[in-house]
């Protein structure tokens, strides 16, 4: 009997993906992923509709959660972890749960994505509540963990958000926002760590960034709610201000160290020759808003 999820069909392609010369198989792993892009692009209405539900969710203090199993969870927990140092995003309000807990993070945690049950207490667990939202993932659509997840957040009032590999996947129907990421059979038989993984990831970059960009934690396309927590991200946060402001480096160094590291604070101070705690109040008045905290005094 043929699986009907397509992400578990053999790609007709790639039969001969084993004799291959290694510059021919590169390549062909290399084209393969475009089908990734092409998915997300597809779904790009359903991922601008997820975004604009969850959007006055976070507003209101809510938390991103991620739920998902294998390459799907460990996606999550990539995401939910990024979002940290990315954009001063509270650990505490991103929360990746993944079958298996922690452990699943490195090696397979045998039977944890076939329980539903698990799910719902892992979900429960987290507490959750009317403004927060679960992610739902899973290539295939039909992971129980996942699905146990969706129902004890529907259930808190949470928003639910899921993305599937498969048309018709079980997830889709069972969240207020369904993904649909059809990528099809995979170069490698039923390795959706491959472009179903591919483009789960490049959903979960835009679904987060985009919230981010909504919240005021991006300045035109500057990361200028930055974590500086090392040399790197220091030297980064210099180049933000100055390339914000047109300031010299000497001018944008003394200017985060007087807003204490913050590049968002940094640029009002400059731009509208503030001191720091007048630039912090001013953004504060417009809700950790740059452009609208800039415009007010324009």
């Amino acid at each position: 009997m043929t699986d009907p999820r397509r992400t578990e069909h053999v790609h007709p392609q790639y039969t001969h993906l084993d004799t291959l010369p290694t510059t021919e198989l590169v390549q062909a792993f290399a084209d393969d992923q475009l089908g990734a892009v092409q998915a997300v692009q597809k779904a790009g209405a359903s991922i601008a509709a997820a975004v604009d539900a969850a959007l006055p969710r976070l507003e209101r203090g809510g938390r991103l959660v991620y739920a998902g199993a294998g390459t799907s969870g460990r996606l999550g927990v990539l995401d939910a972890t990024e979002l940290t140092p990315t954009f001063s995003w509270p650990a505490e309000r991103a929360v990746p749960l993944i079958a298996g807990g922690e452990r699943a993070i490195r090696q397979a945690v045998e039977g944890a994505e076939d329980s539903f049950d698990l799910g719902i207490k892992d979900a429960q667990a987290a507490q959750l509540g009317p403004d927060d939202i679960l992610i739902g993932i899973a290539a295939s659509g039909t992971t129980p963990y996942v699905l146990g997840a969706l129902q004890a957040a529907r259930e808190a009032g949470a928003l639910t958000i899921a993305m599937a590999n498969n048309p018709g996947a079980p997830i889709l129907n069972a969240a207020q926002c369904g993904i649909l990421l059809d990528t099809g059979p995979e170069i490698i038989s039923g390795s959706t760590r491959l472009k179903a993984g591919t483009a789960q990831k490049i959903t979960l970059n835009t679904i987060s960034s985009a919230l981010m960009v909504r919240l005021g934690k991006v300045y035109g396309n500057l990361m200028v709610d930055v974590k500086a927590t090392n040399t790197k991200l220091e030297g980064r946060a210099v180049r933000l201000v100055q390339h914000a402001t047109e300031r010299d480096e000497a001018t944008a160094r003394t200017a985060l160290e007087e807003a204490k590291g913050s590049v968002k604070t940094a640029i009002v101070m400059l731009e509208l020759g503030l001191k720091a705690s007048e630039a912090e109040e001013l953004l504060g008045r417009h809700g950790g808003h740059a452009r609208a905290a800039l415009q007010e005094k324009t």
